[in-house]
């Protein structure tokens, strides 16, 4: 496996795969890798001819207050699961490589990042479109693989794609789960053993709703969300269009998405529901 620290590294390293016309499949992620994680690069090289993988804890897309300083950083740990996953390129930046100090252009996707995670997050999505915007054009891939539980980030990015006319394929790979339902995420670290317990009770909201909202009752799914998660700090439990975001239709398939504290620790997930008498 190669591991690249620069733009023009990463470049270099694919000129023969892309002379030769090998497909590049691309897993951008922040690090702290876990099985949600690997479950994308699997995904990647069983679609492509060669494997890229970043690993940049990326500054834009945290707030003031949020947790870029403390947030998981294990390089050595995500280089070794990569080289035995078979990965082809790693590349692992420097802030300043990424981000030059007279950079001053950012990408905003309008509306669809606007509601829940962006209504709470403010810039954080153009922090993540501007990254993954720049990473698309220094990897140029054929595909890029994201995992479900990043739902809305995954809408704004398949906006962005399609507004700027990117020539790349945004994959999206299921959620993966703990056995007690639990989705895996880097920030699962930061939960204490009692937390750790508690935070079941986002999957379990979500599939407390689902029985409402395949019925097309979208009130009644989220009064159901939140009823689950009572004595839980709720930042929002909803239903909404999985495309836009914005109101659900009936008939169509709902995405029923949920953020909550559990303690310090803010959790996201969601889960698709196909309207009531859909084939399965």
């Amino acid at each position: 496996m190669k591991i690249a620290r620069r733009r023009g590294e990463v470049r270099t390293a694919l000129e023969e795969a892309r002379r030769s016309g090998r497909s590049i499949g691309f897993v951008p992620t922040m690090g702290a890798l876990h099985d949600g994680h690997l479950s994308l690069v699997r995904a990647a090289r069983a679609g492509c001819d060669v494997v890229v993988l970043s690993v940049f804890v990326n500054p834009l897309q945290f707030g003031p207050e949020e947790d870029f300083d403390v947030y998981p950083r294990a390089e050595s740990r995500d280089l070794a699961l990569l080289e035995a996953e078979g990965v082809d390129l790693a590349f692992a930046p420097e802030v300043e490589e990424m981000y030059p100090h007279e950079a001053s252009t950012t990408v905003s996707v309008g509306r669809v990042s606007e509601s829940f995670e962006g209504a709470h997050r403010p810039g954080h999505f153009d922090g993540v479109a501007t990254v993954c915007a720049k990473l698309f054009n220094i990897v140029a891939p054929d595909r890029a693989y994201f995992g479900q539980k990043d739902a809305q980030q995954v809408a704004v990015l398949k906006r962005m794609v399609r507004d700027l006319d990117l020539t790349l394929e945004i994959v999206v790979c299921p959620t993966v789960r703990a056995p007690d339902g639990l989705a895996l995420s880097s920030r699962n670290a930061y939960l204490s053993t009692e937390d750790r317990g508690r935070a079941t009770a986002l999957y379990r909201a979500l599939q407390a709703g689902a029985t409402d909202a395949a019925a097309a009752d979208f009130e009644g799914a989220e009064r159901t969300m939140r009823a689950v998660l009572e004595g839980i700090e709720v930042d929002y439990a909803g239903c909404v269009d999985p495309d836009t975001f914005g109101a659900p239709r009936r008939g169509a398939p709902v995405l029923l998405v949920v953020a909550a504290y559990i303690g310090s620790t803010r959790l996201i997930d969601n889960l698709m529901v196909e309207p009531a008498g859909a084939p399965g």
